[in-house]
């Protein structure tokens, strides 16, 4: 008797191994094999934009503050006239300015930033130079503008997931699939500037009030986009 639940236990095992191909023979049998489509494509940047400041040091911080103030105020009237142009102010901060020592305070440092952007180059060119007799560059720099980034993205969406199934329509091919069903699609897309040709620095000669508005090579940015997916191939 003490053989009997064995012999059992054997039985049952016996019969579940025994299902185990006629429940193999009921599912496709598939292959997953992982793939990766990519498209990118350059575009023109069309969005400029300069960072000028004026710096300052004085014994007065209150003095020294209203003069930061009195230069800005000068630069922001210049700037609002040219239409083309957005003016904003960026960042502003004073701190002491101690002795050999560093113990006593003997005068007050300030520095305070206008940003200007705009989609007309020659315009924000001209003007930044106008500026420069009484500010100093800080930055410039080129972007695409976020309609023209998404106008792009989207059609290569569309162009990455194109090239996605062609390669996975060829991958099945190659292998004598009968079809191919897709498991997993992952879409990302990325963007990386091309600097310009004309940096910041170069603009510092502009200062002078007869200098005539420079050629200006805004460079591009290579927009990205990646698929990467899985898919299960159906052998014959």
């Amino acid at each position: 008797m003490s053989h009997l639940p064995r012999l059992a236990a054997l039985l049952v095992l016996g019969a579940s191994l025994h299902s185990l191909p006629l429940h193999a023979e009921e599912q496709p049998r598939y292959n997953q094999v992982s793939l990766r489509a990519e498209v990118n494509r350059e575009v023109a940047h069309d969005r400029m934009h300069v960072t000028l400041y004026s710096e300052a040091q004085l014994n007065d911080p209150s003095k020294l503050a209203a003069q930061i103030t009195a230069t800005l105020n000068r630069a922001v009237t210049r700037a609002r006239a040219v239409k083309p142009v957005s003016v904003s102010l960026g960042s502003r901060h004073s701190y002491p300015v101690y002795d050999e020592k560093g113990r006593k305070i003997i005068a007050w440092r300030e520095r305070a930033e206008l940003r200007l952007e705009s989609a007309d180059f020659a315009a924000l060119a001209q003007l930044s130079g106008e500026l420069l007799d009484e500010l100093q560059m800080a930055d410039m720099h080129f972007s695409l503008s976020s309609d023209n980034r998404k106008q792009h993205e989207e059609q290569l969406l569309k162009d990455a997931v194109a090239a996605f199934k062609a390669r996975a329509q060829l991958v099945s091919e190659a292998m004598g699939a009968r079809s191919y069903r897709l498991v997993r699609l992952d879409l990302n897309a990325s963007g990386a500037p091309r600097p310009p040709l004309m940096r910041a620095m170069a603009m510092k000669d502009m200062s002078m009030e007869s200098a005539p508005a420079p050629q200006i090579e805004a460079g591009n940015s290579e927009l990205a986009v990646n698929a990467d997916g899985v898919i299960e191939i159906q052998m014959p």
